[in-house]
């Protein structure tokens, strides 16, 4: 791909790529095709879209109202979509939906996504770039989903902000193989772990690296409308 001869947008997300992403150890193929095919700036609240290919958190602020909350720096999303070693037919979680953005990546990379939030501001701004980019095989749903969803075992589970120690519930929401990429910790220390589970009973933990990501949101009460 040559950026000379992209319009300026695409040349953003091409630099995007380029210059912050593959340079931070994203190296798997289908998820750098999904980085060029979804488009991030759609994910990204129309007041800050001229940051949508910036290396930054961009703020979730949506009309007058701040959620507090933040979407990820691209090369985090795109580092935890790699750390999730995504087959095809895998089925996935994602606690913490915040824009949308980092389960549409994901829909790219496996069949079918769940994704859960807290805050339904979220839920209802997620759920609209969603349809808007035409993508069918992410469920949004709203509520508290740090101590895990439902009764489904998943094939890999997603925490997109950081919890004080790893939940036993989201742990055995994993079927065996199963991966969790997790950030566990408070500010400024926090590592970023994958959890494997190996056997009905027995898990593997691997320490990864260093980061500070926002913790991951408790209960909201909210009557915004989207």
């Amino acid at each position: 791909m040559n950026a000379s001869n992209l319009p300026n947008i695409e040349i953003a997300r091409f630099n995007m790529v380029e210059q912050q992403i593959r340079p931070w150890d994203v190296s798997d193929e289908n998820v750098l095709k999904a980085l060029f095919k979804i488009r991030r700036e759609c994910f990204v609240p129309s007041a800050y879209r001229a940051l949508a290919f910036s290396d930054l958190e961009v703020p979730l602020v949506l009309q007058t109202t701040d959620t507090h909350q933040v979407m990820l720096a691209p090369k985090m999303e795109a580092r935890f979509a790699q750390l999730l070693a995504l087959k095809a037919d895998d089925c996935v979680l994602e606690v913490g939906t915040g824009s949308g953005y980092q389960a549409a990546l994901l829909s790219e990379l496996a069949r079918d996504i769940t994704t859960i939030e807290i805050d339904p501001r979220l839920v209802a701004f997620a759920q609209n770039n969603l349809q808007q980019a035409q993508i069918k095989n992410v469920k949004v749903e709203t509520g508290d989903g740090s101590n895990g969803w439902g009764t489904t075992e998943y094939d890999a589970i997603l925490v997109t902000g950081s919890l004080p120690s790893i939940p036993d519930a989201l742990k055995y929401q994993l079927c065996v193989g199963g991966r969790m990429v997790v950030v566990v910790g408070q500010a400024p220390a926090m590592t970023v772990y994958r959890i494997t589970r190996t056997t009905a009973a027995s898990f593997e933990t691997t320490s990864l690296f260093e980061t500070v990501i926002k913790p991951l949101t408790g209960p909201v009460v909210s009557h915004f409308k989207f």
